[in-house]
């Protein structure tokens, strides 16, 4: 008798109420196609702008939603571990009254594949702890760390790692002290310099200020996402990237290198460019990578990181001089992102990874 062996159910959730939903969308699209279907029941639950969770969604049709339609089966997960899966009501009209019925879909791990807020910043992730599902990637504090610029930051400070120069506000701050911030910008970081929101990835809402009028303009612009905004020096070098992947005891890829012909690396340049080209490997001296390596699994391990997390470099060429930009704690799946490609360069193929990624799950949820 042959004995069958069972698929593990995965919910992939994306889109999500983010500045980041079609990012999302893009990735998701990645890893679904990636996952083995030998070893797994995918369970694509598509998150819209408006924050309605919907099993079964692809990721392309839910990037084509405009309104729910009110046949869609819209689930939820329980805080109530017992569930330990999504939950669908459905109402059904008999002959004498209404009566609610409702249904389960198990679900043994989750791939939170959402960007920025509502997604990366620690609020699903509290969520599937209270429910009781393991899910891939940082727990609640390093994926609200992670996804917080300003509190990142001041914990690198904390450690001692070199960094480009900041100074932050809130939008309250710089109503009332306006001229004091902007004096303070320019003896300390001075121009160029960039404006971000303190929460958002993709490099949206960022913008470069070269006097003080685009210092305004970018400051409002920042504020549209946030209310929250910091300040960065702007630095001239290379930008070097390297892909973590590990709990307790992390491991680190093979740098990447970003050449663009933008001015920046924005939102238009990563996802929209046919000039972009990633390098990978970079070519670097290997004391270079030692170095890229050891201090990427530092930043990891600073904000108690867990699964996977990308850490972003900055690479002085006059001086060799590293410094730690950021690090992001669910980077992105797309066909062009650097995390899965790096980790291809260094000899795991995006399904063994997703593979990987699960087992970490399993694993920190097993010894919570």
């Amino acid at each position: 008798m042959v004995k069958l062996k069972l698929k593990k159910q995965v919910a992939v959730l994306f889109g999500g109420r983010s500045g980041e939903h079609e990012v999302s969308c893009q990735s998701a699209q990645t890893v679904i196609e990636a996952l083995d279907k030998d070893k797994y029941e995918v369970i694509p639950v598509g998150i819209t702008k408006e924050g309605k969770w919907l099993v079964g969604l692809t990721p392309q049709s839910l990037l084509q939603i405009e309104k729910v339609n009110p046949s869609s089966r819209q689930v939820f997960f329980s805080c109530d571990p017992a569930y330990r899966g999504l939950i669908w009501f459905e109402e059904k009209n008999g002959s004498s009254s209404a009566r609610l019925i409702y249904g389960r879909i198990p679900v043994e791990v989750v791939i939170p594949v959402l960007h920025g807020p509502y997604g990366e910043d620690g609020t699903v992730q509290g969520l599937l702890e209270m429910a009781g599902v393991p899910y891939v990637g940082c727990g609640v504090l390093a994926s609200a760390v992670g996804m917080d610029k300003i509190m990142m930051k001041n914990i690198f400070a904390q450690h001692n790692f070199p960094q480009p120069r900041f100074l932050f506000c809130r939008c309250c701050d710089w109503e009332r002290s306006k001229a004091e911030i902007i004096s303070r910008v320019e003896k300390q970081l001075k121009y160029p310099c960039f404006v971000k929101p303190a929460n958002l990835g993709s490099s949206i809402g960022i913008s470069m200020a070269r006097e003080k009028e685009e210092l305004v303009e970018a400051v409002a612009q920042a504020t549209r996402y946030d209310r929250r905004i910091i300040f960065e020096e702007c630095i001239s070098g290379r930008e070097i990237e390297v892909s973590v992947l590990g709990n307790e005891d992390p491991v680190a890829s093979l740098p990447g290198e970003i050449t663009y012909d933008h001015e920046f690396y924005d939102y238009q340049a990563k996802y929209l460019s046919p000039k972009v080209r990633l390098h990978i490997p970079a070519s670097l001296p290997d004391k270079t990578i030692s170095q890229l390596q050891e201090l990427a699994i530092k930043a990891y391990q600073a904000l108690d990181c867990a699964g996977l997390g990308r850490v972003d470099f900055f690479l002085r060429e006059q001086t060799g001089e590293l410094l730690v930009n950021e690090i992001n704690t669910i980077p992105g799946f797309t066909r062009f992102s650097m995390y899965p490609k790096l980790w291809e360069a260094s000899g795991l193929g995006i399904s063994k990874l997703l593979d990987r990624l699960i087992e970490l799950a399993l694993e920190r949820h097993w010894k919570k």
